[in-house]
């Protein structure tokens, strides 16, 4: 596929999730950055020109504004969405439903975060789960960075005849590392106030099927998300019989205790030691030497980084809207590679060690 023939992205959003958006298109040998649009004139603008994005404005204030603090940007919105095939909504909760009405009438294909309701777009995708069912859509959503942890390793169990049903305990980060001195909580934790938290219902929007209930609880660090689980297998099962259903996801990462990732700041050190761009995990990081089964019965723990896990998703699920890739393992494996997912972390902590 030639650059002119690439899905062309349009970015709506340079923020947590944008920006890495943002990179992972413009990583991709099918797809063409058209361009970010924001409402900002701050120095995250600036880094977009420095990164040689087309730059845009939400509105046009906003390029006003942006052409007085010589950003120098291309037009408006609208002028952005006449040079993308799809556009990739990533501005903040309840903002992008606003958004909608105007990408819808402008005729273009477009994506949602996990912030919005499922009603928003009338379909949640997770790309290992119901990427087909995603074909050719005006519109889908990526569930939120919880709820695609959820999915991905409760669909592993599944495709291995395993699960039954399945039960979480989410430790939730407080707020993003970037703008923590703005807001969060200290010295207390925070329970979500009903049980079941949103997320279990919000996984069953992928996977109806799903036999899961989740309570959360936020906590007051910036990291990550924690998740513990217990879930009843089908049957008995060994360990190692667990782990080949887990392997069967790319994006679900062995790590283990006993190679000194003992905790969310290590895990995430390694990524900054493996060069991963903004240090991000897009894999669930699962401890194997944790996990235990006892008869019907599992026990798992993994790490959620909020910031990544959702970016390969969006990835595949650009794809999938455009119909550029009809099979969603194809999708997946090249997103893998533009990603570095290798699916072991476990090997490339070694690898780093030495």
């Amino acid at each position: 596929m030639t650059e002119s023939q690439n899905i062309r992205v349009a970015v709506n959003g340079y923020g947590v999730i944008g920006k890495r958006v943002a990179d992972a298109v413009a990583a991709q040998d099918d797809m063409t950055l058209a361009g970010v649009a924001d409402v900002v004139t701050d120095w995250r603008m600036r880094v977009v020109r420095q990164k040689g994005y087309p730059l845009f404005g939400a509105a046009s204030e906003h390029v006003s504004a942006m052409r007085e603090a010589g950003l120098d940007p291309e037009g408006d919105l609208d002028d952005l969405m006449d040079s993308a095939d799809v556009i990739v909504d990533c501005t903040p909760k309840k903002v992008a439903v606003q958004n909608v009405e105007r990408y819808r009438a402008a005729g273009i294909k477009f994506i949602v975060q996990g912030g919005e309701k499922h009603d928003v777009t009338g379909h949640s995708f997770s790309a290992e789960n119901n990427y087909a069912s995603a074909l050719g859509r005006d519109s889908t959503r990526v569930v939120s960075c919880n709820t695609t942890s959820t999915v991905r390793t409760l669909t592993a169990l599944k495709r291995a005849g395993l699960l039954r049903k399945a039960r979480g305990v989410l430790i939730r980060r407080a707020t993003d590392p970037w703008e923590s001195h703005l807001g969060g909580i200290m010295n207390t934790l925070v329970p979500e106030e009903e049980i079941p938290s949103h997320q279990g219902p919000d996984a069953q929007t992928v996977d109806p099927e799903l036999d899961v209930v989740t309570m959360a609880v936020k906590a007051p660090e910036t990291l990550a998300h924690l998740h513990y689980w217990t879930v009843e297998l089908t049957r008995p099962a060994a360990k190692e019989e667990v782990l080949d259903a887990f392997r069967g996801s790319t994006r679900i990462a062995p790590i283990r205790m006993d190679d000194g990732l003992t905790a969310l700041n290590a895990v995430k050190e390694l990524m900054a030691d493996l060069g991963r761009p903004h240090d991000n995990l897009y894999e669930v990081a699962l401890w194997t030497d944790m996990l235990k089964v006892e008869g019907t019965e599992l026990f798992y723990a993994y790490m959620v980084d909020n910031q990544a896990i959702v970016i390969p998703e969006t990835i595949d699920a650009i794809r999938a809207l455009t119909e550029a890739e009809a099979d969603a393992s194809v999708s997946i494996e090249r997103t893998n590679e533009a990603l570095g997912i290798t699916g072991d972390l476990t090997s490339l902590s070694r690898v780093a060690e030495e």
